[in-house]
């Protein structure tokens, strides 16, 4: 097949292009910035076109004579706290992809979209539940998956936690006890691909979550003992919880916002198993943490223990 991808240097679009690149089919990876792909190893046979995603005509013109389009793209915070960021990237870019497969004549439409979709106070998801709209009323064949949080080697879940708990020994936590289903990745891009495959999941919508179920406070206590760490998670109450959110939104990079702190207010844990429908086995968290934060039990860790305690 022929397949034009938008986000494929991200986290899932690259775990997405490696299994699809290994059944030979044609990809296309669209982006804007050609020099974030110099050290990104994409598949070989992966095409990269350089333009303006929010062109209709760049749009177009790329679209033409693919069998599917897939839509990867997707923030977690913006700039602001006003949801035109979400708006724009969520919404405003698939009215544009819609448009484009409606001209170009492409029929097939895989969505990323988020578990939660449309619920909730969020501009996170009040964003994701409005593009799921506009890709229902296209008219084309259409596959949305929603996930849970998303785990896997270079992920922004368990990495990002542990570069916070690296920094000191206590950790302040907002809504410390919602509750996730952590999807890994690469039961993410196996979903997406058999769906290309499968003419029954046409105008489906897939819960994508993991088979085991832990509080926020949990994972990342999970991740210090991983790390060998021991720390403190301190669970804020929602008053100091929402102050975090807001003061962190001025903090470069984002590694907390308001938004964030609005979407915790819902679990991610979903209702019906998008996996088990697809018949794809689900990874568990221990399969895939020691590679995705590295053993306590090597040898550097043991060095710098010792290092710190002389």
């Amino acid at each position: 097949m022929k397949i034009a991808v938008l986000g494929g240097t991200g986290f899932v679009g690259r775990a997405l292009l490696a299994r699809l690149a290994a059944e030979g089919h044609a990809l296309t990876v669209l982006s804007r910035n050609p020099h974030a792909h110099l050290d990104r190893l994409l598949p070989p046979g992966t095409q990269v076109a350089c333009g303006d995603v929010y062109d209709p005509e760049f749009l177009k013109a790329r679209f033409q004579g693919q069998d599917a389009v897939v839509n990867l793209v997707g923030i977690l915070n913006e700039r602001g706290d006003n949801g035109r960021g979400f708006q724009r990237a969520h919404v405003g870019l698939t009215k544009l992809v819609v448009a484009a497969c409606q001209l170009a004549g492409v029929c097939r439409l895989l969505q990323m979209s988020s578990l939660n979709a449309g619920r909730g106070e969020s501009f996170y998801l009040k964003s994701r539940g409005e593009a799921e709209a506009v890709v229902k009323a296209s008219g084309l064949d259409w596959t949305i998956f929603q996930p849970s949080v998303i785990f896997g080697p270079g992920d922004g879940f368990f990495c990002r936690f542990a570069a916070l708990l690296k920094l000191s020994p206590v950790l302040p936590l907002a809504r410390a006890g919602t509750r996730f289903a952590p999807v890994f990745v690469g039961d993410v891009a196996e979903a997406m691909r058999r769906s290309l495959h499968d003419r029954r999941t046409m105008g489906q919508v897939y819960e994508l979550y993991g088979p085991e179920v832990f509080t926020l406070g949990e994972l990342v206590r999970l991740t210090a003992r991983q790390l060998g760490l021991t720390r403190l998670v301190l669970p804020l109450p929602d008053a100091l919880g929402r102050l975090q959110g807001l003061l962190f939104d001025f903090v470069p990079g984002k590694p907390f916002s308001s938004d964030n702190y609005r979407s915790l207010k819902l679990d991610s844990v979903g209702a019906i198993d998008g996996l088990h429908q697809l018949g794809i086995p689900p990874t568990r968290i221990g399969q895939q943490l020691p590679a995705i934060l590295g053993s306590p039990a090597g040898k550097q860790p043991r060095y710098d223990r010792y290092r710190a305690a002389r």
